[in-house]
């Protein structure tokens, strides 16, 4: 058994500041590195990369929505065509100092409402697929499934099938949303738990009292989470007691 932890980071820009990520990385074995859109600049893109270099973490662009004010996290009508030059743009700005650091870029995983919508909308996921494709069609897209997913196969981009330990599923396979009570699970118990269920038993429970089935090669711990850092460390300790392997996800699908 084996999967890929991945974690948003890179977030903070300027004087503000976001998430941990100094502690979380090593405890982690991909790192989801924020492009300017929803957060980061140029100087903690640059230090991000460099630690995860460091620290032989998978390195991999979190392009988003134009929206610094919402965190990405904010409905914007963007055309497909829009979507498409956005999230390459934000490609090409990454693989910048994956080259100065000498770090090969691994993945791409579409950040907050970008991701979400691209789910259920498929001139959205199809533009950000596009967009991959067009960058390197090596580069493995991270998605958690629906039009996205589809995209992505019909395209023929390397998948990692991601799942989300800390947080509330519908029966459909979309998330709960974050406005919602219960959406985000916050005890370390808990996600653990979960997390050593979703890879030992492909199996997530849902708020409707189902359960969906799923084999996944990646699971997501956000940065951003209060005590992110020790519940990264406990979620990996956990995995790794009940027998799985904690691996950058190149290296799990590679092992599929």
């Amino acid at each position: 058994m084996m999967v890929d932890l991945n974690c948003d980071m890179g977030e903070s820009f300027g004087a503000w500041g976001m998430g941990d990520d100094e502690h979380v990385l090593p405890s982690i074995s991909s790192a989801n590195v924020a492009c300017g859109f929803h957060g980061g600049d140029p100087r903690v893109m640059d230090q991000t990369i460099r630690a995860a270099a460091r620290l032989g973490v998978g390195v991999g662009a979190h392009p988003a929505f134009p929206d610094l004010v919402g965190f990405g996290r904010r409905d914007i009508a963007v055309t497909a065509d829009e979507a498409f030059t956005d999230v390459l743009y934000q490609i090409g700005a990454l693989e910048g100092f994956c080259r100065r650091h000498g770090v090969g870029m691994q993945h791409v995983k579409p950040h907050g409402q970008l991701n979400n919508l691209a789910m259920v909308r498929f001139d959205l996921a199809e533009a950000i697929v596009d967009a991959v494709y067009a960058f390197d069609p090596s580069l493995i897209l991270v998605t958690y499934g629906g039009e996205l997913l589809r995209a992505a196969e019909a395209r023929g981009l390397p998948v990692a099938h991601e799942v989300y330990a800390d947080r509330a599923y519908h029966q459909n396979g979309l998330l709960v949303s974050r406005k919602a009570a219960g959406s985000v699970i916050s005890d370390p118990e808990t996600v653990v738990r979960r997390a050593i269920k979703m890879v030992v038993e492909h199996r997530i429970e849902t708020v409707d009292g189902g359960v969906l089935d799923i084999v996944p090669d990646t699971i997501c711990i956000h940065g951003d989470t209060p005590g992110a850092a020790r519940l990264a460390a406990q979620v990996r300790s956990g995995l790794e007691t009940a027998g799985v392997r904690i691996l950058p996800m190149k290296d799990v699908l590679a092992g599929r």
